[in-house]
This record gives structure tokens, C-alpha cells and sequence, in this order.
């Protein structure tokens, strides 16, 4: 019974993760096809379309108690419209070919991932901390080549980011796994399973990013 459970718990996230996901690309895709696109960028709004997933993401996460599962719901939906809008940019800069061939690659890494956290038997643990620190080393070290523009440390930044999504993405399946012997049977299992797809969602959509960098061709 336990492990039908879980199996059901995990799929719900991998649904909410992936249709999340799929939202997000239709809207990107729809956006850049409509020229609203080349509207965005550079102009103010754009940064209020860039800044708006990440307050939805503070929120979610530190108000996940105040909230009901259907307002989460509601948030995460918002959350995968507003990161469409986001990354519709990227279509004006990669081919779409390109974009298609990396988030294949992605989709395909980030199952044998997931997979792995799921199944295996060493404890991940250990790499939690590690990993975050990561997370926060990119993100400084991308503000200061904001000023450098070296492109050195801008393939070191697109490298270790890729290996460290990569960690997490395996990292976090394993910690939701674990996480269902608490929420089972719990009011908060329902928020569980969409704070669990959002998770596995920013590990997929960063990946995706990271590879682009290598493997996107620029437009002409």
C-alpha cells in the first residue's frame, strides 16, 4: 500500500512538473511568434516579467503553510505562464531547431537523473549543501561577469551550472521520495506534490538553459 502510494505521489509531481513545463514552452514559443517577443526586450516590462516567477517562487515556498492547495495550484500555474513570457527571448537568439535539440537532451538527462534519485541506495543527503552553495556561487559569480564579460568564466559558469542542476535534479527526487513517509495522509500532501513539481522544475528549466549555451545555434 505504502509503496503504491508513493508511486502515485511522485507521479502526480511528475505531471505537475511536466505539464508546467510544456505550459511554459507554449507560451515562450507563442509569445516570440506573435513579435511580443521583440516588444519585451530591453523595455521595463521585461524586468518585471523576469522578477515576477522569482517573487511567485519566494512565495510559494516560505508561504506554503498559509496557503491552500488549490491557491498554490493557482500560483504554480502563474508561475510556468510568467517563465514562458521570460524565456520567450531565447527564440530570438537560438535557432529553433537548436532549442528543440537541447530540450530533447535535457528531457532524456533529466529522466536518467530523476531516475537515479529514485532508485538509488546511497544517501544524497551529504550533497544538499553542497549543491545550494553552488547554486548561490552561480548566481554570484554570474553578477560579476554582468561587469567582466570574460567569456572564460562565462562557459565555466554555463559548465558547473549544468553539473550542478544535474546533481540537484537527482538530489531532489530522492528528497521527495523521502518526503512522502511525512505528508502521506497529511493535509499537506496535496501542497507537497505541487512544491515538489516546482522544485523539479527549476532544476529542469536551468539545466535546459545551461545546456543551451552550448548546444543553441544563433540566429543569423
Amino acid at each position: 500500500v505504502f509503496d503504491a502510494g508513493l508511486r502515485k505521489h511522485m507521479l502526480s509531481i511528475y505531471n505537475y512538473m511536466a505539464s508546467g513545463v510544456l505550459l511554459t514552452g507554449i507560451v515562450a514559443m507563442l509569445t516570440a511568434q506573435s513579435g511580443l517577443a521583440y516588444s519585451l526586450a530591453g523595455g521595463p516590462l521585461m524586468w518585471i516579467v523576469m522578477l515576477s516567477p522569482l517573487a511567485i517562487v519566494f512565495a510559494m515556498s516560505f508561504g506554503a503553510n498559509k496557503f491552500s492547495t488549490s491557491t498554490l495550484q493557482a500560483m504554480f500555474w502563474g508561475f510556468a505562464v510568467l517563465m514562458g513570457l521570460s524565456l520567450s527571448s531565447i527564440f530570438l537568439i537560438y535557432t529553433g531547431a537548436s532549442i528543440a535539440v537541447t530540450f530533447f537532451a535535457t528531457a532524456g538527462a533529466f529522466a536518467g537523473l530523476s531516475l537515479f534519485g529514485y532508485t538509488t541506495k546511497k544517501d544524497l543527503t551529504g550533497m544538499g549543501s553542497f549543491l545550494v552553495m553552488g547554486v548561490i556561487g552561480l548566481l554570484i559569480a554570474s553578477l560579476i561577469n554582468m561587469f567582466l564579460q570574460s567569456p572564460g568564466l562565462y562557459w565555466a559558469i554555463s559548465f558547473l551550472g549544468v553539473l550542478i542542476f544535474a546533481g540537484l535534479t537527482a538530489y531532489d527526487t530522492q528528497k521527495l521520495k523521502e518526503q512522502y513517509y511525512y505528508v502521506s495522509g497529511t493535509e499537506f500532501a496535496g501542497k507537497a506534490v505541487v512544491l515538489g513539481a516546482l522544485n523539479l522544475y527549476l532544476d529542469f528549466i536551468n539545466m535546459f538553459l545551461f545546456l543551451l549555451r552550448f548546444m543553441g545555434s544563433a540566429r543569423e
